[in-house]
């Protein structure tokens, strides 16, 4: 067995689905708490701007961050945009998405590894790219997201010491 087929196998499981502007993008299912409709964060003074602020859920203090702002997308809040809490390790975070599609199980043959790209995306949170066919001739792609990681980039750790 090739190290691709191994990551692939490892990868494979359920996953949360959400937009992102035009993209659609995938995460563990284990790494969510709960999805909540959007409401305005508390700000945080000095926070960079994709640190939208912190709410209190059910007496926690979650620190907020916008998605598609850290993607260099437009954030733009209507009804259906969605806060995405997650358990990641001991911390609570939201995160702020445009929608949240669906749960999606991927097999290991529907994953390949990410390419190398340059988009907004730094490819180092991508774990890998998901593909579903959706009738005959079309067929749907997820980026997989390394959550994980993606949480405990130092950006983020500039948002749990402003908050601690």
């Amino acid at each position: 067995m090739t190290d691709t087929h191994n990551t692939a196998s490892a990868l494979a499981g359920e996953y949360l689905s959400f937009r992102l502007g035009a993209e659609e993008y995938g995460m563990p299912i284990l790494t969510v708490q709960e999805i909540r409709g959007y409401t305005k964060p508390t700000r945080i003074a000095k926070a960079p701007a994709f640190m939208k602020g912190v709410v209190n859920l059910r007496g926690v203090i979650v620190p907020i961050v916008d998605l598609r702002i850290q993607f260099n997308q437009p954030a733009d809040y209507n009804e259906i945009t969605a806060t995405i809490v997650l358990n990641i390790g001991q911390r609570v975070t939201g995160i702020v998405v445009d929608s949240v599609s669906d749960v999606v199980a991927l097999a290991a043959e529907q994953i390949k590894p990410p390419p190398q790209m340059t988009s907004g995306v730094d490819t180092a949170y991508v774990t890998g790219i998901a593909t579903q066919a959706q009738g005959e001739t079309t067929e749907r792609i997820l980026i997989l997201l390394n959550i994980e990681q993606l949480m405990s980039s130092d950006d983020i750790d500039l948002l749990d010491r402003a908050t601690a």
